[in-house]
Formats: C-alpha cells, sequence, structure tokens
C-alpha cells in the first residue's frame, strides 16, 4: 500500500478529526479511503444512470456488462 499526501482545508482536516473522536473512523486513512470508495461508486452510478438516459433516447450500447459495472470501459 503506498502512502500519499494531501493538502486539506482546515474545515476538512476538522472533520476527519470529529469522525475520529466520535469513533466514526479509526484513522485519517480510513476516513480517506471510505471517501474514495463512495466517490468510485458514485461516478459509477452516474455511468449507469447515463447509460439507461441514452437507452430510453435511442443509443444502444453492445458489450460486457460485468465488465462496464466494475468501472471497465469495454463497451
Amino acid at each position: 500500500m503506498s502512502t500519499l499526501s494531501v493538502p486539506l482545508t482546515p474545515e476538512l482536516e476538522q472533520f476527519i478529526e470529529e469522525l475520529i473522536s466520535e469513533n466514526k473512523a479509526d484513522s485519517k486513512a480510513e476516513v480517506v479511503r471510505r471517501a474514495l470508495h463512495h466517490y468510485r461508486q458514485e461516478l459509477l452510478i452516474q455511468e449507469v444512470l447515463q447509460a439507461e438516459n441514452d437507452i430510453h433516447n435511442g443509443d444502444v450500447y453492445s458489450g460486457d456488462l460485468k465488465s462496464f459495472m466494475k468501472g471497465g470501459k469495454n463497451l
């Protein structure tokens, strides 16, 4: 696992500290990993919603749906 240094606003740093002090997270790294995981999920949901919209508008995709759902772009 690699280490990444990311500058944060004081507000975000305080938010992370609050999550840890309220036992909602064990560490700063856990907060960041969770945030990135949720961000990835959000992006995938947006892709699915866009695909549904495209289908509704008559645009059709072909390819590997399982790969698409895993975040791949092999369509």
